[in-house]
């Protein structure tokens, strides 16, 4: 009887080993895109993956890769940001995040600069890291909201900008690149950025369908206007943008124990108890409706904690399709900084996607009535 069960389980063992099947993707589409970067210990992951976003966009509209500088970017939105905290007597969050559409509307006010004009490393830094910098700006902020002569110093404006000026560096008006002047606006309109062409999807159950709607979560403090898709159409439209030839900025939720970037994978598993197994090996994965994702949005299982850049399409040996998606902390874990994320994954955790207006269809445009 011994040699019986000895001989069954080496049979179970045999057949594990065959049926198991660790990962292996193929490339079905992949778009030029820049380095890898590390947002250091900083909460702009928001910066990091839309400039990443724009610089792709500056390959497939001039042929030119430039470095663009994602803290000319995080110093101009924390000037609107502390101004919008303090006209709502600090009623509102003020913090190292915000969302894609956030360097869009500073693209629009203050243009764009490339990396070696601005670096936001003033204090001879070589990593980015802004907790003392937002604790000052938060502390001075609240001071004059908590003034109790109720008064506000007509200098206040002054003092935020020289706090960031000491800690990112001055604004700047001019500059030389590649020989040529520019200003941040005259060098937006030279690598054919137009932030009138870029446009945010979602797709949620509480907003009316083929609208404009604000979503309301903590991060969108410049209220933001998202448009509202059919979940199959938020997947879809991603999918045909890539094959396209036209990247997407992907804001979404990696709390997971599902998504690591590590094992350079994010999927949702089934059944949860094969959620490690699901890191290294291909398992089912979980059906995912609109009904279920609203409501893990609405018991905040999923939230906007995080912004990353898809770049690509590939597939694993069964078939199954996979973004992928580069992310900001740095090249040296899973699939060199990039991580494959299932669609099961993005139907559940994305909050939105934004993307040039030409990577979607004529007939969707129709429906949210983009010209």
């Amino acid at each position: 009887m011994k040699k019986l069960l000895i001989g069954a389980s080496f049979c179970l063992l045999a057949i594990s080993s065959i049926t198991a099947q660790k990962y292996q993707f193929t490339t079905v589409k992949d778009i030029e895109n820049t380095e890898v970067k590390s947002q250091g210990r900083t909460g702009t992951c928001w910066s990091f993956s839309t400039t990443s976003f724009l610089e792709s966009e500056i390959i497939r509209l001039t042929g030119k890769q430039i470095d663009l500088s994602e803290m000319y970017t995080v110093r101009n939105t924390y000037s609107a940001k502390a101004v919008n905290y303090l006209y709502r007597q600090g009623k509102a969050q003020f913090s190292e995040g915000g969302l894609a559409h956030d360097v869009i509307n500073s693209v629009a006010d203050k243009g764009l600069v490339p990396e070696q004009t601005f670096t936001g490393l003033n204090l001879g830094q070589d990593k980015h890291n802004h907790a003392e910098l937002i604790a000052v700006l938060k502390s001075m902020l609240d001071a004059y909201i908590k003034n109790p002569a109720r008064k506000l110093s007509p200098r206040w404006k002054q003092a935020v900008e020289g706090v960031l000026n000491v800690y990112l560096g001055k604004n700047k008006e001019e500059f030389s690149f590649e020989g040529k002047n520019y200003t941040p606006k005259t060098f937006a309109e030279y690598v054919k950025i137009d932030p009138a062409n870029y446009v945010t999807l979602s797709s949620f159950e509480h907003a009316k369908k083929y609208d404009k709607f604000i979503l309301n979560i903590p991060d969108n403090f410049s209220n933001g206007a998202f448009y509202n898709v059919s979940l199959n159409e938020l997947v879809s439209v991603t999918e045909e943008a890539i094959k396209n030839g036209y990247t997407v900025a992907l804001d979404c939720d990696v709390s997971e124990k599902t998504f690591s970037s590590k094992a350079g994978v994010a999927v949702v598993p089934a059944i949860s108890g094969e959620n490690k197994k699901a890191l290294k090996e291909i398992v089912e994965e979980k059906n995912i409706t609109a009904s279920y994702r609203q409501s893990e949005f609405e018991n905040f299982n999923t939230t906007d904690d995080h912004l990353m850049h898809i770049v690509g399409i590939v597939k694993d040996q069964k078939g199954n399709t996979y973004f992928k998606v580069k992310n900001s902390w740095g090249n040296k874990q899973g699939n060199q900084g990039y991580v494959y994320m299932s669609i099961s994954y993005f139907k559940l955790k994305t909050i939105s996607v934004l993307l040039h207006k030409d990577g979607i269809s004529s007939s969707l445009k129709n429906k949210l009535n983009i010209k």
